[in-house]
């Protein structure tokens, strides 16, 4: 555990020793403090018992930071240190590769999550300078929260994946803004089936965007938590089965 825990920090030092790491946060701060403005001013101060979260939802932003900001992040995650030369030094030393791909991916959604830190930041300000407790609803909060949280696990771990199957920054990018698009892009896909059959069911189990319109009204569905954990731990699965045959080579 200890050798685990001090991968996971040598991750998190590579993010704020980088000057990648703030400009992900300044980036994601800019965008999601314009998304409120734009919130406040659709308002025009009239009242709504719609949850904050629920409004800057709909502002389409959340999409637009996820999809760009974490295949960025994940991209050096693999990628960098088997560039720079330091990734065989790492897998030479007394560490198992599940400890190096469970440390990565800790250290990546961990940042993740601190750069959403702004939106909570938004909201409390939201809750200041409204009377009582106005449109802020902290159920509703900590279902947000909950939704980026397990839908960021779900990418991250895509980011992971692309990046350790390659050396390079920018492919590994790539294929991880393919892996993220196909994967929103299929949010789509039960509304062109027919609403009765098995296929409806498989295809809303992809609904990313219904089942985060979900967390942002504070509903949390057992269903999305199982599939979004599910499918992460099988992709991170994939990324240990991809690490580990670097022995075969």
């Amino acid at each position: 555990m200890r050798v685990y825990w001090t991968l996971t920090r040598r991750e998190l030092a590579g993010f704020f020793f980088s000057l990648t790491g703030y400009v992900i946060i300044a980036a994601a701060a800019f965008l999601t403090g314009y998304s409120f403005f734009l919130v406040i001013e659709k308002l025009q101060g009239v009242p709504t018992t719609a949850p904050v979260t629920e409004i800057f939802y709909d502002t389409a932003y959340f999409w637009l930071i996820l999809l760009l900001a974490v295949p960025v992040i994940t991209m050096r995650l693999f990628a960098q240190e088997k560039f720079s030369g330091t990734y065989e030094m790492l897998m030479t030393t007394p560490v198992s590769d599940f400890q190096v791909v469970a440390a990565k991916f800790t250290g990546a959604i961990v940042f993740y999550m601190m750069m959403w830190l702004p939106l909570l930041g938004c909201l409390v300000i939201v809750q200041r300078y409204t009377s009582g407790q106005g449109a802020f609803d902290a159920g509703a909060v900590g279902c947000t929260f909950l939704g980026i949280f397990l839908i960021g696990c779900l990418f991250i771990a895509l980011g992971c994946f692309a990046s350790a199957l390659t050396r390079s920054q920018t492919t590994a990018a790539m294929i991880s803004v393919f892996f993220s698009m196909a994967l929103f892009m299929s949010s789509w896909l039960g509304d062109k089936l027919p609403s009765a059959g098995w296929q409806s069911q498989v295809a809303s189990l992809f609904a990313l965007r219904d089942q985060m319109s979900e967390f942002v009204r504070g509903v949390v569905d057992t269903r999305a938590v199982v599939f979004y954990l599910s499918l992460s731990f099988f992709i991170l699965f994939l990324t240990l089965r991809v690490v580990e045959s670097r022995r075969w080579k």
